[in-house]
């Protein structure tokens, strides 16, 4: 299917959480709008967790790019992470524009992480997916500095 298209013509970078130390918080991804994409990824990458720490993940939806009545999107969590096994580990959580609520006027989607008990080392994209217009990467966050 479609072999001459490339990843970055399907595919854009919303926005990240950059790899940092994060102290045990919430950390959200700036809220980015669905209008452009079928679906989007976020993939977290954990590194060395802290003593005892957890690590929570899930997209949330949001009426408009100031987070408006940001609320969860149903079914769209990881299962905690813990330091006893999830040092240097990655997750997924994939989502679909039909799964945000549209009757309620939800348009935009963020990736929310929260770290418990102790500072951990982490990093996540948040990735558009099946672009709705080609190319995807016309859509990336202006942090994107390459594409080879």
């Amino acid at each position: 299917m479609y072999q001459t298209l490339k990843f970055s013509d399907r595919a854009g970078i919303l926005s990240t959480l950059d790899p940092a130390s994060v102290a045990a918080s919430t950390v959200l991804t700036s809220w980015v709008p669905m209008s452009k994409w079928h679906s989007v990824a976020a993939i977290l990458q954990t590194g060395v967790l802290g003593a005892s720490a957890t690590v929570d993940a899930k997209l949330r939806q949001a009426q408009d790019s100031s987070g408006t009545g940001a609320k969860d999107i149903t079914g769209k969590s990881i299962t905690q992470l813990v330091k006893a096994s999830h040092d240097n580990k990655q997750a997924i959580i994939e989502a679909k524009a039909d799964d945000l609520d549209q009757a309620g006027g939800f348009t935009h989607v963020a990736l929310s992480v929260t770290v418990g008990t102790a500072a951990s080392l982490l990093s996540a994209v948040l990735f558009g997916h099946n672009a709705r217009y080609l190319p995807g990467s016309d859509f990336d966050d202006a942090d994107v500095v390459q594409i080879v």
